[in-house]
């Protein structure tokens, strides 16, 4: 059960077993699935593009992230008929409705790492 209390959200303790936060992380995945998620917020890119975009992930690693996030709707893997195959990753409504969670962690982020110097 959640309450809302002066602006505020309370998860009681007793909810379920598994609460929705944790659905929501287990459908996301790991830490570079939040920096694929940003990057396909613009426009839909491919596998070279995302990681150039992401420096530091490895190709297997960027693989993986994409394999979880298409297996749980997140994002949508479209393959164009080309030699060779052209292949452009997408967000799904689904994906897109992770936008304000994304820009409320990087807000909160730049909030606290100015506090932090």
């Amino acid at each position: 059960m959640v309450l809302k209390e002066k602006s505020t959200w309370v998860i009681q303790e007793n909810e379920c077993e598994v609460c929705s936060i944790e659905k929501a992380l287990d459908a996301i995945g790991g830490k570079w699935s939040f920096l694929v998620i940003r990057e396909l917020f613009h426009e839909a890119k491919r596998y070279g593009e995302l990681k150039r975009s992401i420096q530091r992930i490895s190709p297997k690693s960027l693989a993986a992230t994409l394999r979880h996030l298409e297996d749980n709707g997140i994002i949508q893997r479209t393959v164009y008929p080309t030699t060779p195959p052209m292949v452009e990753y997408a967000l799904t409504e689904k994906g897109n409705e992770l936008r304000p969670a994304i820009y409320a962690m990087k807000a909160w982020g730049q909030h606290w790492e100015s506090k932090s110097n």
